[in-house]
């Protein structure tokens, strides 16, 4: 096994220790995944088992991403320009470098167009969260944003790692609180604490900022679960591995067929119907943002779950890594 010494006295690190360092091992263990009382595609509430593994304690933070472009060269797909050959039916003029930034309107809008507040911004990317006059020059410890699923594995295989399935992202997001609304339990600010950076306000136009963040927050700002992770609610949204589905399968008749370390969905089934023209399959993401609202998304449960296209990138969508244990 190779070794990684270190400056110093006599200190030798073997490869699994450096590795699992800043990492949480997760026990495993059998729980009800999903929830009956939100959103559709969060049902039905199933059990499920998961073995054996380690998280790590924060998202990837731009600290952590620099390491790792330094070390690599990697160029995200936010930097490069779309091919005109993958989206045909996008204006021309519309395939240039960037990402999706939050821009607050400044009227009314209809929330059930999120284009409202959303903005494809060119120059946007993980360097320059806001567009391209911005920078991460005092936010190591923010989660690293604006990375596609893509950019994520990349950086999960150069760091000997993986990205969590949809099942190990929830068992380890509810920290052995089987069953509870939150990962810290059932209030959302159990006596008035903010247990993570979410949206206060009538969201998208009043940001009332009592959490004391307007957008990314330190990865460790907020408390840890019963696990010790940070951030598993709030701050970003978490890239999984797991193709998505419009709901989750039925519960197991009987306890001898509970599903063990499951891989959901399908890249086939994972296509949005609504947008036939738009061929590009669909990811898990979890633990909602400081985007989520009680007025407009709820996500900031452990259970709660949205698609993402793999190709996109946004101001409020990061990822950890996942480290299992060998067959």
């Amino acid at each position: 096994m190779a070794n990684f010494r270190h400056t110093g006295p006599s200190v030798e690190v073997s490869h699994e220790q450096a590795v699992h360092r800043n990492m949480v091992r997760i026990p495993g263990g059998t729980f009800r995944m999903g929830s009956d009382q939100h959103y559709p595609e969060e049902a039905p509430v199933h059990r499920v088992t998961v073995d054996e593994y380690w998280m790590d304690r924060t998202p990837v933070t731009n600290r952590q991403f620099k390491e790792f472009v330094r070390a690599t060269g990697h160029v995200t797909t936010a930097e490069i320009a779309p091919d005109p050959k993958d989206y045909p039916d996008a204006p021309p003029h519309m395939l240039y470098a960037g990402s999706l930034v939050f821009t607050p309107p400044a009227r009314a809008v209809d929330l059930r167009h999120w284009g409202e507040w959303w903005n494809f911004m060119k120059g946007a990317d993980w360097r320059h969260p806001g567009g391209p006059r911005t920078n991460i020059n005092v936010l190591d410890n923010h989660p690293v944003v604006h990375v596609s699923f893509a950019d994520a594995l990349a950086y999960a295989t150069w760091a000997g790692k993986d990205l969590p399935t949809e099942t190990e992202w929830e068992f380890a997001a509810r920290g052995g609180l089987d069953g509870a609304e939150y990962s810290w339990g059932d209030e959302l600010t159990p006596g008035g604490k903010h247990m993570a950076n979410t949206w206060q306000g009538n969201f998208p136009r009043q940001n009332l900022v009592e959490d004391g963040y307007e957008r990314t927050s330190p990865v460790t700002a907020f408390p840890a679960n019963r696990y010790g992770l940070f951030d598993m609610i709030g701050n970003v949204w978490e890239w999984t591995t797991d193709w998505y589905s419009a709901k989750h399968q039925s519960d197991a008749p009987k306890a001898c067929c509970v599903p063990e370390n499951p891989r959901g969905g399908s890249e086939e089934g994972s296509y949005d119907p609504n947008q036939p023209l738009i061929n590009i399959p669909r990811k898990v993401v979890k633990g909602g943002s400081y985007l989520c609202a009680p007025n407009y998304c709820r996500r900031y449960r452990p259970a709660a779950r949205q698609a993402e296209a793999i190709d996109t990138s946004t101001g409020h969508l990061g990822f950890r890594c996942v480290v299992r244990q060998p067959d």
